[in-house]
């Protein structure tokens, strides 16, 4: 950043001394321009001897020994000028930056925030300020300022991507409060189910989802979203069941229509289908954008471009506006009109002036949220839980994902244990950072970097179909990419897609043979056919893996162990791999070992661990399809029985 900071040239010290002073700034200014650091960082330091107390003239210095990588004497140069005049934007703008980079990121806050309200068109303060607000773990604060730094440069990818980030982090943050303040809670459990359905595990999804129903506080559309788990499930009888129900209990949810229509879309009925969409449509244009891509979610590719084709061709029963939003909803038009935030814009509905006597309750009961919000913006919510709980879920169901996390926040602090407010926040939070993040690979397109970046996120939410696609996007533009293999093969794993993990993770090895994180991946693969021997080579490699994977190394070296009739050294594995048990699997096995060993109290100490484990799980709302049988190991009073 070369700022050229307006400097007097004349009227200091003696009459010749301004002489002198006026050609050192000159040259240096000329040096300057034509990106001649070295000269113009000489010439400053001849200048500020002359005149010592002008800030602008060490600041300019700072620049240029920041140029020439002097970053020690740029610092030191940018606290003496603003111990000069605390007001000059650069060397705020600098020591924040640099105290972020350092890892002081609360002392950077001060000057960052300063440097913001001095200039207000540069987007490098506000970065700078939403990178030092991530460090510090203020996440709200952080996301608001990047949306400023964005509104200054849209086309700055760093921007988006940062933006991203904090966004999943405040994510994180929310879950993690979650799972201590209501684990137990329907919001925790809604959110778990949603997680489920991400993994593909439709099943485990139903099971919860149904485990929810009429519990109170009870999140909403619960039975529709039981209703889109049983569609993928291939239930469409119960799911249209659930769809119906869910109508005649709780009329203002969309998602039942929606479920509705695929119901008939499914079953050719296309003109119930058409005209429950005409009806979902015309009460909220923003809940139908953001949610219709739901109509196709499931169907093979053929199936899919016959449904998206029959709503969208223009000789349908599907109005011009509707047929648009379906294009758009179903990825077949690049003409889509959007904000800087990366957000369709929504109309809103016909007849919206009509609904002008209705207040924000009665709109929301109607599946107006696009005008509940609209009737809440337009009064005061500021310091009512009631009004910024409607407001939240108003703004999200009509799309408007930012003010639905503005509104989660300030509701979180009028209520700080609000199990709600995270309930909301996490939901738009992770919308918006989806949305950054697509931008921010809009404006990299071309860089195997941004996939991977993106596939591993996508990983990490266990959206694992979409973070193979960015995988193969990234080894597309470098094959043999190290970091893109090794998410592919766990991305195939996590997807039980063995063959192709075993085949990427092999390619892999080929170029790393004693990569740990691509040997641990060999190993299930060949475990996952039963080829206990085989797997150990890798295993013993993985050893070397982060010390957060151990645990999991130890259990499967546990299971080669029992399977290869080494019973002691299994009992010692299985025993360092404890903490990996999440399914009780590896109790499991320690009980079956210890009878193996005649210790038998070890064993039911064990099989009582197994259990509560399992009773987490199912706490959780997670049902094993099949649960080991506990025939061989128990008693009919409950005891681990003898040999």
């Amino acid at each position: 950043m070369a700022v050229l900071l307006a400097i007097p040239l004349t009227g200091f010290g003696q009459q010749e001394a301004p002489s002198r002073f006026d050609s050192l700034v000159e040259a240096a200014q000329q040096a300057q321009a034509a990106h001649d650091y070295g000269s113009a960082e000489n010439a400053y330091k001849k200048a500020v001897r002359i005149e010592p107390n002008m800030a602008e003239l060490w600041a300019n210095l700072g620049l240029m020994e920041q140029q020439t990588g002097n970053d020690t004497d740029a610092l030191s140069s940018f606290i003496h000028a603003n111990r000069l005049n605390p007001s000059l934007y650069v060397p705020n703008l600098f020591i924040g930056i640099d105290r972020v980079r350092t890892g002081k990121a609360s002392q950077a806050i001060p000057f960052l925030v300063k440097a913001e309200k001095i200039n207000r068109s540069d987007p490098q303060a506000p970065l700078a300020l939403g990178r030092a607000y991530v460090a510090t773990r203020k996440f709200s604060a952080a996301a608001e300022v990047l949306d400023r730094a964005i509104s200054l440069d849209p086309r700055l990818a760093a921007e988006w991507f940062t933006l991203g980030m904090a966004r999943l982090d405040q994510v994180e943050e929310d879950a993690r409060e979650m799972s201590f303040e209501g684990k137990d809670s329907p919001y925790s459990g809604a959110l778990y189910a949603e997680s489920l359905e991400k993994q593909a595990r439709f099943r485990e999804a139903a099971t919860l989802y149904r485990s929810l129903l009429d519990k109170k506080p009870e999140p909403p559309c619960m039975r529709s979203q039981l209703g889109i788990s049983l569609i993928r499930e291939l239930n469409e009888s119960e799911a249209a069941s659930a769809f119906k129900t869910e109508r005649e209990a709780h009329p203002e949810c969309g998602l039942a229509l929606l479920g509705q229509a695929r119901v008939a879309i499914d079953s050719a009925d296309n003109e119930t289908a058409v005209d429950l969409l005409k009806n979902l449509w015309d009460r909220d244009h923003g809940f139908f954008e953001s949610n219709a891509a739901i109509l196709l979610e499931g169907m093979s590719s053929e199936q899919a471009s016959a449904a998206a084709e029959l709503l969208t061709r223009e000789n349908s029963k599907v109005p011009a506006d509707l047929r648009g939003a379906l294009f758009v909803a179903f990825n077949q038009s690049g003409q889509v009109a959007e904000k800087d935030t990366g957000v369709l814009e929504a109309n809103p509905p016909a007849g919206a002036a009509l609904e002008s006597s209705k207040t924000a309750e009665e709109l929301y009961a109607e599946g107006q949220f696009q005008l509940c919000e609209s009737r809440l913006e337009s009064t005061s919510v500021d310091g009512s839980v009631e009004k910024l709980r409607l407001l939240a879920s108003c703004a999200f169901f009509t799309g408007d994902d930012q003010r639905a996390a503005t509104a989660a926040t300030a509701l979180e602090a009028l209520q700080p244990h609000s199990l709600e407010a995270l309930y909301w926040s996490i939901q738009a939070n992770e919308r918006l950072a989806l949305r950054s993040l697509a931008r921010f690979q809009e404006l990299e397109p071309d860089s195997a970097r941004s996939h991977v970046l993106l596939g591993d996120i996508y990983h990490q939410l266990e959206r694992h179909d979409d973070a193979q696609t960015e995988y193969l996007k990234a080894l597309a533009l470098e094959p043999g990419n190290p970091a893109a293999m090794l998410g592919l093969a766990s991305a195939y794993l996590s997807n039980n897609s063995i063959e192709k993990a075993k085949d990427t993770a092999r390619a892999a090895l080929a170029q790393r043979p004693d990569d740990p994180e691509l040997n641990l991946i060999m190993a299930e693969t060949i475990l996952s056919r039963h080829e206990y021997e085989q797997a150990k080579p890798y295993l013993v490699k993985s050893l070397h893996a982060k010390p957060q994977m151990l645990p999991r190394v130890h259990a499967l070296m546990g299971k080669v162990d029992a399977e290869t009739g080494r019973p002691r050294e299994a009992i010692e594995q299985l025993k360092l791999g404890e903490s990996s048990d999440e399914d009780g699997s590896v109790q499991y096995l320690l009980a079956r070992l210890y009878r193996s060993v005649g210790e038998n109290r070890n064993a039911a100490e064990a099989l009582d661990r197994m259990k509560t484990i399992k009773e987490k799980r199912l706490d959780r709302g997670v049902k094993t399809v099949e649960d080991p049988d506990l025939s061989s190991l128990e008693s009919p009073s409950g005891e681990a029985s003898t040999p």
